[in-house]
């Protein structure tokens, strides 16, 4: 929990951090990525057979040592919209015969050459585990449940069967399944009503779960704010008995929720995701809302919040259509920064989430034909996928805050925006690490820390101006190293992000 003082522009600034103070456990699945038939993801970004740079199974193997640095503990897959035009037969057995399909969601061919079991031999060398999300647009039941029986089935069945026909003899034991992707959207192909889509979750969690009851289910929610995500975690939330079991098995794990944010302005592009961090505390509250009105036994398990869709985007600027890829600046860097830092302060409630994406689309990592390029945005991730884990422990920040105008509006009435954005953490190797954002764009931050006793090991991202980009040719934001001895105040660059490390 990080709590805030507003001080006038005249007051000393001052941060304390109480690695005593144990809030909740930080799931590391908060580091997930994403990885949707979409643009040039897959073909020509994971997977590239013929290229030089990619393995006997055509995975590129710049792509996954890049993603090893940031040790992405799970991928989603595959989709995304993709998924409600999306059967997963078409891409799985001999290449040579699997269908080209017209793609509905971004308006493409997919050829099905990258499939099941490409994406989850993908994932085992990577060292990640999958994540799967259903097609609740023109699938069906019982094609949801021959995938769960050809990835996780032991018996003597016709899907399992199939898996070992194709070359796979054991289960890949996916334990991520999603009941479908923002099918309340417009956009999507078979769009449902609330009352639809809760009708249909709940009975196709009841059969996914008797099928193999080891799997976790992420229901379908939107942003977290709308009364879609009230209804469906209401209905999905009733009691359920199984045959094996005299007392009622929970069908829903984690609750999803998707927001992009983004602002051609720096501070409103900076402020933007504590949208986010907002949206979290609603949901959080309709969770508890609706196991109280459903009489949920307190001892039964609590679903989370999965943010399997996050990150800065504007798709007029990078229209999905055509591949939707971003070029991120310096900005957009600390503003996935004061993501991250939103799920860290978030983490007991946060289960999961998800980059949206992994690879070229709207992502941190970009390839070529001869290499990769890390974007802006890459430097904030890794710093906390590497260190940013273990414990969630108290933080207070004494600090003048911006007060202009916010992208969405509505965050200037809900949510503080101070100009120094924090978190911190308690890691297992009990090291105490703490990330400070300075959004100020033209002003130095220096600021008192109570907290560290002797060295402090420091990360800095920043660069000339909000604007500077990876993209033109030349790194302009990297990764920059340094000590401090803990005498004194610290300052805090304008428009940086600075991790702080000690031994607790």
């Amino acid at each position: 929990m990080t709590t805030f003082t507003k001080l006038s522009e005249q007051d000393a600034p001052a941060i304390s951090i109480h690695p005593d103070r144990r809030i909740s456990k930080i799931n590391p699945n908060i580091y997930a990525g994403f990885a949707e038939h979409m643009g040039r993801c897959i073909y020509g970004g994971i997977y590239d057979p013929g290229n030089p740079l990619s393995d006997e199974d055509g995975f590129r193997k710049d792509v996954l040592e890049a993603l090893k640095e940031l040790k992405v503990p799970v991928i989603r897959y595959p989709g995304g919209n993709f998924t409600a035009t999306y059967h997963w037969t078409d891409g799985i057995g001999p290449k040579d015969e699997r269908p080209a399909r017209p793609e509905l969601a971004w308006l493409g061919t997919e050829t099905n050459q990258f499939g099941t079991d490409e994406f989850l031999k993908w994932c085992e060398v990577l060292g990640t585990e999958p994540y799967l999300c259903l097609n609740m647009g023109t699938g069906t039941l019982d094609e949801a449940l021959g995938w769960v029986d050809y990835c996780n089935g032991t018996r003597d069945t016709y899907y399992a069967n199939l898996r070992r026909k194709n070359g796979r003899q054991e289960p890949y034991n996916v334990k991520y399944w999603a009941l479908g992707n923002e099918v309340w959207g417009p956009w999507q192909v078979e769009q449902s009503t609330k009352e639809e889509y809760a009708h249909k979750a709940y009975q196709w969690a009841k059969a996914l779960k008797l099928l193999d009851p080891s799997i976790e289910l992420i229901l379908c929610g939107q942003d977290g704010t709308a009364s879609w995500d009230y209804y469906t975690l209401k209905q999905t939330m009733l009691p359920v008995h199984s045959p094996l079991s005299t007392s009622a098995v929970p069908l829903i794990d984690m609750h999803s929720i998707h927001l992009y944010t983004a602002s051609s302005s720096h501070i409103p592009n900076v402020t933007a995701p504590l949208a986010a961090e907002r949206a979290i505390e609603i949901t959080s509250s309709l969770i508890d809302l609706a196991r109280v009105e459903n009489g949920v036994p307190p001892d039964q398990l609590r679903p989370t919040i999965c943010f399997d869709e996050w990150n800065v985007w504007d798709p007029i600027r990078a229209e999905g259509s055509k591949g939707a890829e971003e070029s991120y600046n310096l900005s957009d860097a600390l503003a996935v920064g004061v993501w991250l830092n939103v799920f860290v302060r978030k983490s007991k409630d946060v289960g999961m989430a998800c980059i949206a994406q992994s690879v070229n689309v709207i992502s941190p990592l970009m390839t070529t034909k001869e290499g990769i390029i890390k974007q802006t945005t890459w430097w904030p991730l890794y710093l906390f996928s590497n260190y940013m884990r273990g414990w969630t422990i108290s933080a207070h920040v004494s600090v003048s805050a911006y007060e202009g105008e916010t992208h969405p509006k509505w965050v200037r009435s809900v949510k503080d925006t101070p100009w120094l954005d924090i978190s911190a953490t308690l890691g297992e190797d009990g090291y105490v690490n703490v990330v400070v954002i300075n959004i100020h764009e033209e002003k130095d931050i220096d600021a008192k820390i109570d907290g560290p006793n002797g060295e402090v090991k420091v990360f800095t991202v920043t660069g000339e101006n909000p604007s500077v980009s990876n993209m033109k040719g030349k790194e302009e934001v990297s990764l920059a190293e340094s000590t401090w001895d803990a005498q004194g105040s610290y300052v805090f660059p304008r428009h940086s992000l600075t991790l702080l490390r000690w031994k607790a």
